[in-house]
């Protein structure tokens, strides 16, 4: 009988074409299952909690899989091992056994991500921000922040022709900080869809920029027409932060 764990990582995206295994493309699924199977001895499948578009970062990104091994958790230097084969830019955190039906996808309560606008050039921080010069308006742009808070079908802010069967999530809070030289965009939701934040930031902008009013926002949210919403953000800018689980998943009964 396998035994179901949880394995948390962080990975920097930038050479890869997002989480998930795609045909003649280099993934960090790909890697991970290699490096899993590899040193478990057994062939590994991992399940993502969702996925990351080529070139977005993951400080906290979660997958499950099944082992003949009966608790993985406690077996020393099996993290060490795993990051020693694994590529310098992904990195195995954790490792939980958890209950037989927990889902690194379905499971989740929340998941928050970031977005990372830089206000000078900064060669330290060019493959993780987004560098921009001008006037930002982050007041105008908190508005509109809260403005998304009021709905709940993104339509406008998903990805065209995708297999999504709902449009619809429950936004739990999201808000821009500004630093001296950088601007942070935090969102926390029960889902997202497919290019959602990276659509939602660069529309935000164009309200920050004084392009769109805040009641424009609004009705292209109303519209559900990805097409009247404002160009995606880069990839690069945009790090997924926390994955949010039940505690019960985790209390395994021997």
């Amino acid at each position: 009988m396998k035994t179901r764990y949880f394995i948390f990582i962080s990975y920097r995206g930038t050479s890869y074409h997002g989480w998930q295994i795609q045909p003649n493309s280099v993934t960090v699924q790909k890697n991970l299952d290699k490096a899993l199977s590899v040193i478990l001895d057994e062939p590994i499948s991992t399940i993502g909690a969702g996925r990351t578009d080529a070139g977005v970062h993951a400080l906290v990104f979660c997958a499950h899989f099944d082992s003949i091994a009966s608790d993985l958790s406690i077996r020393k230097n099996l993290i060490f091992k795993l990051n020693r084969f694994l590529p310098k830019d992904i990195s195995v955190t954790t490792i939980k056994k958890v209950v037989p039906d927990a889902n690194a996808r379905y499971s989740a309560i929340s998941r928050t991500y970031k977005y990372y606008i830089s206000r000078v050039k900064d060669p330290f921080f060019d493959d993780s921000s987004w560098f921009l010069h001008g006037n930002i308006n982050t007041g105008a742009m908190n508005d509109a922040s809260g403005i998304l808070l009021e709905h709940s079908d993104f339509t406008s802010f998903s990805r065209l022709h995708s297999d999504t069967r709902t449009n619809i999530c429950r936004i739990f809070s999201a808000g821009w900080e500004e630093t001296e030289n950088r601007i942070v965009f935090t969102i926390k939701a029960d889902r997202f869809l497919r290019n959602m934040v990276r659509a939602i930031v660069g529309t935000m902008l164009e309200v920050g920029t004084g392009k769109i009013s805040l009641k424009e926002f609004e009705e292209i949210i109303l519209v559900k027409d990805r097409c009247k919403a404002g160009k995606s953000a880069p990839a690069k800018g945009l790090f997924l932060v926390e994955i949010e689980y039940p505690e019960e998943i985790f209390h395994i009964k021997d």
